[in-house]
C-alpha cells in the first residue's frame, strides 16, 4: 500500500494538474510531467493499483494519483457523461 503524509486539500491537489497547449497537445497532465490525467484514470478504471501506476511512472507521487481523481471529479460536476443502462 502507498503511504503518505497529511492529506492535501482538493485545491492543493488540483494545483498538481496542468493544462498547457504547449504540453501534451493541451491535454490535462500531472504538472511537471507529460503523464496524462486520462492515463492515470484509465489505469485505475482497469483495476490497476496506485502502486502499479507509481511503479510504471516513477516521476509521479501518491498525491498525483489523488489529484487525477480529484480533477476527474471536478469535470463531472459540470459535464454530463452519457452511459448506457446498467
Amino acid at each position: 500500500m502507498v503511504t503518505e503524509g497529511p492529506q492535501d486539500t482538493r485545491e492543493q491537489l488540483l494545483r498538481r494538474i496542468s493544462v498547457d497547449p504547449r504540453v501534451a497537445h493541451g491535454r490535462p497532465v500531472v504538472a511537471g510531467t507529460r503523464v496524462w490525467v486520462t492515463t492515470v484514470l484509465d489505469w485505475l478504471a482497469d483495476g490497476r493499483t496506485a502502486e502499479e501506476i507509481l511503479e510504471e511512472y516513477p516521476q509521479l507521487k501518491p498525491p498525483d494519483i489523488r489529484a487525477c481523481v480529484a480533477y476527474g471529479a471536478e469535470l463531472t460536476r459540470f459535464h454530463d457523461v452519457t452511459v448506457g443502462p446498467v
